[in-house]
């Protein structure tokens, strides 16, 4: 039975560097991931990292930046921490051997994003999270001695002992079917959102919620779920991302009139406002009628105006993907987009060394709410968060280790449970329905009521969808009766956990009555700080999600009203 100092469950960024500066500290580490740690979804990260690195540059502006983009709910406490914190991790890493791309004068080189007030986005290409991860992954490889990594293994289920500490975790190898107990001093969570409990998402097959409904399900409170980021550019036909970084380097949205529309709601930013609002702006050209390609549903996105050297120099894989998978040439032609699910801003709530209520749990990364992005995440602050909270999150579950002796855990009980709920799973009648069809039923309720623009109804009519697919799920089928990578079975359990998720965003969005960052209800259009400047928390009760709330801290900036 293995047993370890810190056990970190997730091997993408926020994992990675949670290992790292666990093993740092001395801590013996375990670091468990569903896929090979390089395959992690924050490979998937394009645009870049923020940090006040230029001398111009303070890293107050960007804590501001920060809660301007936040529409207010993000607590300003942890904004400060992960800002002032920024340049400092920023060139830890390019110490470590990630590439940032310099400028003629040979200095690191910041582009634009949306939301900032300046250029502050270091970046490697189009590519940043991709080499982030290996530079981190070959780092974790000094440590050799004492970082045990755990590839290929699907946790299925949180352990808290009598005490209410969480003392390890049940997990399945994915290559021969085997259940073991995992012990641990300590817990990180670190295995990202839920995008997958949307369709479309430009989130990979893998981000399906998993720490979060397992958070939730032993008591952990969530926050913030009703904030569910739409990024504005997406590929029509498959909902893929195409970057920020195209926008930051100049590019321009035109309607079918060939008008740069967002002059109209953000005449200051243009392209480069926050990412809820050239969303919601994008969306209003297409349900008025000026969206472009069939049935009016997209929106042109203009690379030609970048010059082509740079665009092959600085988004040489959106030029791929843009050839790949919608046969346009970006340096030639516009190319066809439209907002898509992207992140979720909720989690499992945090303080900001990724503690939760539940004592020897903590949360980094997506996976976390902290909120440092609490209505509205900036672009590239993303990388920023896992990496900061990652960090913070290692060194005080080493810190905490170092006081403590071997957790108490009746091991038995919980294995003999959870081999006998997959069991269940694998033995069930084919007579229901099937995870992929409960699946896409799931996707296309939340991408229709719980997306850019909601309302009670809608809301109210996805609550009741996801509840009967809530016991659909709790008897859906499965093909693979085997062991041996068995992707169906744990499918299975991946359908559950989003579903969980799902039924919390949209309770949540309920609950929010008014309009605020990505949560924008037709029926309540303004912002109220009156009534709902505060967190939203979701807790699982006897008879389902309960709701209470928290309040939003403020330090330096009072609220006041977003424009860009």
């Amino acid at each position: 039975m293995p047993a370890h100092d810190v056990l970190i469950i997730g091997a993408g960024l926020a994992g990675q560097r949670a290992a790292l500066a666990a093993a740092q500290q001395g801590a013996s580490v375990g670091i468990m991931s569903k896929v090979h740690p390089v395959r992690s979804h924050s490979v998937a990260a394009a645009g870049g990292i923020n940090a006040a690195i230029s001398v111009d540059d303070d890293w107050r502006s960007h804590a501001y930046d920060t809660v301007k983009g936040s529409d207010f709910l993000g607590d300003q406490d942890a904004i400060e921490v992960m800002c002032s914190e920024a340049p400092q991790e920023v060139l830890e890493l390019e110490h470590m051997g990630v590439t940032f791309h310099r400028n003629d004068r040979g200095e690191m080189d910041l582009r634009a994003f949306g939301g900032a007030s300046m250029k502050r986005t270091a970046y490697v290409a189009d590519i940043t999270g991709q080499a982030m991860l290996h530079v981190l992954y070959e780092q974790l490889m000094k440590h050799h001695e004492t970082v045990e990594r755990f590839e290929e293994w699907f946790t299925t289920s949180l352990l808290v002992n009598d005490e209410g500490e969480c003392a390890g975790v049940i997990a399945r190898d994915v290559r021969s079917g085997r259940m073991e107990v995992f012990t641990a001093k300590n817990v990180i969570l670190a295995c990202g959102g839920a995008g997958q409990a949307y369709k479309p998402t430009t989130n990979g097959l893998i981000v399906t919620g998993d720490g979060i409904a397992m958070a939730y399900r032993v008591g952990a409170p969530l926050m913030d779920m009703e904030m569910v980021q739409y990024h504005p550019t997406c590929l029509v036909e498959t909902g893929i991302l195409i970057t920020e970084g195209a926008r930051g380097e100049g590019a321009h949205l035109l309607n079918a009139n060939g008008e740069r529309f967002m002059e109209k709601s953000a005449p200051n930013k243009m392209e480069l406002a926050s990412r809820d609002v050239v969303s919601r702006a994008e969306q209003i050209e297409i349900n008025e009628g000026r969206g472009v390609g069939p049935n009016g549903s997209g929106i042109f996105l203009d690379v030609t105006v970048v010059p082509r050297k740079r665009t092959l120099e600085a988004l040489r894989e959106i030029v791929n993907l843009g050839r790949d998978f919608a046969g346009v040439d970006i340096t030639r032609e516009p190319i066809m987009i439209r907002p898509g699910q992207h992140y979720i801003m909720g989690g499992v709530k945090t303080d900001v060394d990724g503690r939760t209520p539940i004592d020897g749990l903590y949360a980094a990364g997506e996976v976390a709410c902290v909120s440092v992005h609490g209505g509205n995440r900036l672009g590239a602050n993303s990388l920023l968060d896992t990496l900061i909270f990652g960090r913070r999150s290692g060194e005080h579950a080493a810190a905490r280790a170092a006081t403590m002796g071997p957790p108490k855990l009746d091991t038995g009980s919980y294995l003999r449970r959870d081999e006998a709920t997959l069991e269940a799973i694998i033995s069930r009648p084919r007579d229901g329905r099937r995870v992929s069809e409960i699946k896409d039923e799931l996707g296309e309720t939340m991408n229709k009521h719980a997306a850019v623009f909601r309302d009670e109804q809608g809301l109210r009519g996805a609550l009741e969808t996801v509840g009967r697919l809530k016991e659909e799920a709790a008897g859906a089928w499965i093909d693979d009766r085997g062991t041996v990578f068995n992707q169906d079975v744990l499918g299975a359990l991946e359908l559950g956990y989003m579903v969980d998720c799902a039924e919390a965003t949209v309770v949540a969005a309920i609950e929010r009555k008014e309009s605020r960052g990505a949560q924008f209800r037709t029926d309540y259009p303004e912002r109220n700080d009156e009534e709902w400047l505060k967190h939203i928390d979701i807790s699982l009760g006897e008879s389902g999600p309960e709701v209470s709330y928290s309040p939003v801290t403020i330090t330096q900036w009072q609220p006041e009203e977003r424009k860009y």
